[in-house]
């Protein structure tokens, strides 16, 4: 069995996640799986909480979820060489949680792109693309969109296919080797 791993882009509210959850479940039907979502939001809030309930009730009772908040590469890894269809949103909500809790980013990177690179299955992830706005005014908010960026373009270099969304149209940026 061998993998492919489809990376979607896009700004906030473009469609992105749309787009993944549609691709996800034609690949599941296809192959005849039920697909996994591999969440990696937090609710520390009402508004985070709303958002994950919107998001939850878009997906029927084909799907499983897995929680991976931080340690993203080992749930991916855990799901390798199942048959499985499994979507990851979102890639930026995960390293939001590990910027605040002052992790190695670098190394986290690294070990995400290895599990892709070594995924057997079909895997897509989800991530916002950051860095089409205004310089942020304060630090943290400036290392998170470096980091976001740097963090897009390694995941991008492994992926089979990379798909940026804008307006809810999808654009191929990387087709399928």
């Amino acid at each position: 069995m061998s993998g492919s791993s489809l990376f979607v882009l896009g700004g906030a509210r473009s469609g992105k996640s749309r787009y993944a959850q549609a691709r996800a479940e034609a690949d599941a039907h296809d192959i005849g799986a039920n697909p996994v979502f591999v969440a990696t939001a937090e609710a520390f809030d009402d508004e985070m909480r709303s958002r994950i309930a919107r998001h939850q009730a878009d997906r029927d009772a084909r799907w499983r979820t897995v929680e991976a908040p931080r340690d993203l590469p080992a749930a991916i890894d855990a799901l390798n060489g199942r048959g499985a269809v499994v979507l990851v949103d979102c890639l930026t909500l995960w390293l939001s949680n590990l910027l605040l809790a002052d992790a190695d980013l670098a190394r986290a990177g690294a070990e995400l792109c290895a599990a892709v690179g070594r995924f057997e299955g079909r895997l897509i992830l989800v991530s916002n693309e950051v860095g089409w706005g205004i310089v942020p005014d304060n630090a943290l908010a400036r290392r998170f969109g470096d980091e976001a960026g740097r963090l897009n373009q390694a995941v991008a270099a492994v992926a089979s296919e990379v798909v940026l969304v804008a307006a809810g149209l999808p654009m191929l940026l990387k087709a399928k080797g």
